[in-house]
């Protein structure tokens, strides 16, 4: 069995690794994460951790590729010091929309960011609702994989909605959709939408499903430039939505998101602290935060004593 538990964080959320530590009642972890003026990151443990179970809680959000080179270089130091065991703890992966070969001459990065983690010396990885269920079989060490979607059907069924409709922003959400809409008794809806290329919006084209009179639910695992949920909410009112509320468990959040979602189309935004809110924030439309730190901490105790991270979510 390894020695205690030590959490460690970069500089992308120190505030989710302090709540984390709080669930867990312990420090959080004492270390050195910056750059020089060239560019360069440079980390230093500033206490023992040889043999000790060390966890690194770094979610990948803007600027992904410092915080990735972050983590990975805080991995090979953790793996210099002898750590006994070391899981990054990555609550949202970057990377994760380029998880298969589906035009000519493009890389798979989810892959490749695999890759890097395993070779930086990484024993396991934990992260939460992956863009794409492949992305586990990227790795050759263990990975466990947690969803926030129940926390969010909670928060849902909280507010005793008179006539819920649950929303796939596309057919490929379908499923999440579903899922929830049965937690919480709800009617459930497709958008039908089409995107141009590679650009990183869409437009919403129809609607499978009822909105008229309904209290509209659209549900995402992540919003980057929010043009698909905009789009999305517009078409909702159109179709006489009584209301509508978008939720996600990662708020990526580009600057554009702040614009095009910040209306009174909308009645409420709900998302996770999986990872800070790094482009700005919102100053009209109503905000919930869940927190996912209890559940990350609950995971890296079973973890720790070898118990069952699935039994979380059953």
């Amino acid at each position: 069995m390894f020695r205690e538990i030590a959490v460690f964080t970069g500089n992308n959320h120190k505030g989710l690794a302090e709540s984390i530590c709080k669930h867990l009642e312990i420090p959080l972890g004492d270390v050195q994460v910056f750059q020089f003026s060239n560019e360069e990151i440079f980390v230093k443990y500033e206490e023992n951790i040889r043999e000790r179970d060390v966890y690194l809680v770094q979610p990948l959000v803007a600027p992904v590729n410092t915080r990735l080179m972050e983590l990975l270089i805080m991995i090979d130091a953790a793996k210099r010091a002898s750590a006994g065991r070391i899981t990054a703890v990555v609550p949202y992966y970057a990377y994760g929309r380029s998880d298969k070969k589906d035009q000519p001459r493009v890389p798979v990065t989810a892959r490749l960011v695999a890759n890097f983690m395993e070779v930086a010396g990484a024993d396991r990885v934990l992260s939460m609702d992956m863009h794409a269920g492949q992305i586990q079989g990227f790795f050759n060490i263990p990975l466990d994989e947690l969803t926030a979607f129940p926390l969010i059907a909670d928060y849902f069924a909280s507010l005793n909605l008179h006539a819920p409709t649950v929303v796939a922003p596309d057919v490929g959400r379908a499923k999440l959709a579903r899922d929830l809409a049965a937690r919480i008794d709800a009617d459930i809806a497709i958008v039908d939408k089409k995107r141009d290329g590679n650009k990183e919006s869409a437009e919403a084209m129809t609607l499978i499903g009822e909105a008229k009179d309904r209290d509209c639910l659209i549900l995402d695992d992540e919003i980057l430039t929010g043009g698909t949920v905009a789009s999305a909410v517009r078409l909702l009112r159109e179709r006489g939505a009584a209301s509508v509320r978008v939720a996600c468990v990662h708020p990526v959040m580009a600057p554009k998101a702040f614009e095009v979602l910040d209306t009174p189309d909308l009645d409420e935004i709900v998302f996770t602290d999986s990872l800070p809110l790094v482009h700005g924030g919102f100053k009209t439309v109503p905000t919930t935060v869940l927190s996912v730190a209890p559940m990350i901490g609950d995971a890296i105790h079973r973890i720790h004593t070898g118990g069952s991270v699935g039994a979380l979510f059953r």
